[in-house]
């Protein structure tokens, strides 16, 4: 009996188990438009679980680094078109298209506003310097290296304000209100880097009809440059992406101090001190014994209670006025530092929700008894309060150890 010739296609009919099919291999490697997507996913991600973009000045190496990662994305309009589909939480912006020629104009028109007869020669504008150019050329040119027997000094005090950073006796904190926390002799953080405010060269300007305050200052960065950038630039460089360097606590209490309450002709009344008791009938509230607001006011504080019973800050309810101090040439932030540092152990850790539902925890509130209270007001506006320190468990105003 002779054998039956075996050929390709009855070994390829006769595989049962499917050995010999063939799959095409998948790569395990992405591409560099997937390794994109997924790092602005990361940013995506960290948005909706804070609340907020990340940012790139901060001490946490996973925060800053996405917050890098997004600036840099920011820049480049190509990864922008890119990423568009993906941008949920509109981070990036519009995609600005580049205009080098009048077609570029034409091209870019999407809803026909330009065809038309009429000349173009309103497009060719040629050496007009945008307002951002302006500002990034005020703030870049016109910085200058420092001869290093200058800068040591300045590298001292950079390096012991980081390590005071580090160590949380200064802190990182948003940059607001220019008029009342640009202030020369400050550290501030720019872009990631410190810098010292040396001289604000505040002075009157007169702009068209009316007054404006601004000058040329001195400021040193860390990197051993100087720059003499305008007031007004500097503090919109901030605003950008800018942080203050808040003082330490000691630094805090010398310039709280030195001025206070020393009254005369050319000084300024500031506000008034204030202590307020609660009328809430919430049992939660109205059943802790020696529970205290005390807070500055610019404005008369019967004005500023008015609307009490609808804000959180007042416990959503009515108070009623205990005492008030008028003061003089008192820094309301830094009066408020300190005391909230003084009774941070009795400070009432309670979670009010506003007629919105929003949470808000006020931190005005302290649970100890009124006498303790006016004693150290007295001892705040002389200035002894750095002597002293408050004992939780005796209710007593302790005299610190040396």
């Amino acid at each position: 009996m002779s054998k039956k010739k075996i050929t390709l296609d009855d070994i390829f009919n006769d595989d049962e188990f499917g050995l010999l099919e063939s799959k095409a291999k998948v790569s395990n490697i992405k591409s560099e438009e997937e390794r994109l997507i997924d790092s602005f996913q990361e940013i995506n991600a960290f948005y909706q679980k804070n609340n907020r973009e990340p940012k790139a000045d901060v001490f946490v190496v996973s925060e800053r680094s996405l917050g890098v990662v997004l600036k840099e994305l920011r820049k480049n309009n190509k990864k922008i078109e890119i990423l568009k589909p993906y941008d949920t939480y509109d981070l990036l912006g519009n995609v600005i298209v580049e205009i080098n020629s009048i077609d570029d104009i034409l091209n870019d028109d999407e809803f026909g506003l330009l065809d038309t007869d009429d000349t173009l020669e309103i497009f060719k504008l040629k050496n007009v310097p945008s307002s951002k150019d302006r500002e990034e050329t005020d703030f870049v040119a016109r910085r200058k290296p420092i001869k290093e027997k200058e800068f040591a000094s300045y590298e001292t005090a950079f390096k012991k304000v980081h390590q005071e950073l580090r160590e949380g006796k200064r802190k990182l904190n948003e940059f607001k209100d220019v008029e009342q926390n640009l202030e020369q002799g400050k550290y501030y953080l720019l872009d990631g880097l410190l810098l010292f405010l040396e001289k604000d060269g505040i002075e009157d300007r007169q702009i068209k009809d009316r007054i404006r305050k601004d000058g040329r200052t001195k400021i040193i960065f860390e990197n051993g440059t100087e720059s003499n950038m305008y007031y007004r630039s500097l503090a919109k460089a901030l605003y950008v992406n800018g942080r203050i360097v808040s003082d330490t606590d000691s630094e805090a209490e010398n310039e709280l101090f030195k001025n206070a309450n020393i009254a005369n002709e050319e000084d300024l009344e500031t506000g008034w001190i204030y202590i307020l008791k609660s009328k809430s009938t919430n049992k939660s509230i109205s059943e802790i014994k020696d529970l205290y607001k005390i807070g500055f006011s610019k404005v008369d504080v019967r004005d500023r209670i008015k609307n009490a019973a609808k804000e959180p800050t007042y416990l959503m309810a009515e108070v009623h006025i205990v005492s008030t101090y008028k003061c003089y040439n008192v820094n309301p932030h830094k009066f408020e530092q300190l005391l909230h540092r003084f009774f941070a152990e009795v400070c009432l850790n309670i979670d009010i929700h506003d007629d919105k539902g929003r949470r808000i925890t006020p931190r005005e509130w302290f649970v100890v008894p009124l006498p303790i209270i006016d004693k150290v007001i007295e001892l705040i506006l002389s200035g002894e309060i750095v002597e002293y320190k408050y004992d939780v468990y005796k209710k007593l105003i302790m005299k610190r150890e040396i």
